[in-house]
């Protein structure tokens, strides 16, 4: 059964969580000090993470962007915390779900099993030298910044990362956008070319993608960060 490792620093709350969890057959960890938590909870080596927002000594958003930049996941906040402006703060983060407490018990537990089995066989976080990206989530990381792609924008980055450093055609990445060979038309592509430079941008990376007259497109040399 799966690994799941709770960040929470209200013990009434940790326990019943803990309790309900076992009862359920998962294998828990439970985090209790909070100094290094990030480390903490990436060295228990879950298999997915339930993370409060307001913990003592560091914000749950920070330690959600430290255990993406190093790959853990899935993470499901669970918060008291109800503003959209923290859902939407969270997910662009990278985690993975959003919860407010009090939480209904099979809710909660639906929910773990959906990211649980939607995370079972995707891969980790994809190296691009200057920064990572998250192939489920076109979440983009470099050093302690990062951004929530579109979905075009991150099949696009994620394909010139598979391709590395070969050119990857027009027509290659229609197939990827629109699942045919044959591309819509130049300035369908450009557009989408362009919001991912604009995007990129955004953390100082516009120059990682080269345009090869006549061939199509690549990423930049790899340089490791």
């Amino acid at each position: 059964m799966a690994k799941i490792t709770i960040v929470e620093d209200d013990v009434w709350m940790r326990e019943e969580l803990v309790d309900i969890l076992q009862k359920e057959g998962y294998e828990v960890a439970a985090i209790a000090a909070f100094h290094d938590t990030a480390t903490q909870v990436a060295a228990s080596a879950p298999d997915l993470v339930l993370l409060d927002i307001n913990l003592p000594g560091q914000s749950g958003f920070d330690i959600c962007k430290a255990l993406k930049l190093n790959g853990v996941g899935p993470i499901l906040v669970l918060t008291s915390r109800d503003k959209l402006q923290d859902e939407l703060h969270g997910l662009d983060l990278g985690a993975d779900d959003y919860l407010t407490k009090p939480c209904n018990r099979d809710r909660l537990l639906a929910r773990i099993l959906n990211l649980l089995r939607r995370f079972e066989k995707q891969p980790g976080l994809v190296d691009g030298g200057h920064f990572l990206l998250d192939p489920n989530t076109f979440t983009l990381y470099k050093g302690s910044q990062s951004l929530l792609l579109s979905a075009n924008e991150g099949k696009i980055l994620l394909t010139l990362l598979q391709y590395r450093p070969e050119v990857v055609s027009k027509s290659a990445l229609s197939q990827v956008l629109w699942g045919t060979d044959q591309y819509i038309d130049e300035n369908a592509l450009q557009v989408n070319l362009t919001r991912l430079r604009k995007a990129l941008r955004q953390l100082k990376l516009e120059n990682q993608i080269e345009t090869v007259r006549g061939r199509g497109y690549r990423l930049r040399e790899q340089v490791k960060m």
